[in-house]
């Protein structure tokens, strides 16, 4: 399963000026199976896989969005967990699954997880992803 979520590097201060608002704006996630690069700043940045098969260009959008303080000084970014299925045909292999921030034109790049390996989708199969019970990331404030 994929592992530790990634944030691009201009992320941090687009939620630092507003640009990105975790807790009110859309996000979605979509499939690629080119390694992102750090320096990414909008989803045209993405290659993403072939339309179709269950797969929309754009990719889903994430529900159950909370940006808390679950304790002094810690803040998780979370949503619910996603998936994707097949249907009408196998869908594009991908690896990676790169959140992004919807509600700007721009559609600024947030951060992504690396699978580890090559994911394939069968007609009818699926691909479910389960958030960590930490959230997707944490900002800590430091001393």
């Amino acid at each position: 399963m994929a592992s530790t979520f990634t944030l691009f590097n201009s992320a941090a201060g687009k939620i630092g000026d507003g640009t990105i608002d975790l807790d009110s704006h859309t996000f979605k996630v979509v499939l690629t199976n080119s390694a992102p690069i750090a320096t990414n700043t909008v989803l045209t940045d993405i290659t993403q896989i072939a339309n179709g098969n269950g797969y929309t260009t754009g990719g889903a959008t994430l529900g159950t969005l909370a940006f808390t303080e679950p304790s002094a000084g810690t803040w998780r970014w979370d949503t619910a967990d996603f998936s994707f299925t097949a249907a009408g045909g196998t869908m594009g292999t991908f690896r990676y699954l790169v959140i992004y921030d919807d509600t700007a034109a721009s559609d600024n790049l947030l951060g992504y997880y690396d699978h580890g390996a090559t994911v394939s989708l069968p007609d009818g199969s699926s691909y479910s992803f389960t958030v960590s019970a930490s959230g997707h990331f944490q900002i800590t404030k430091t001393p």
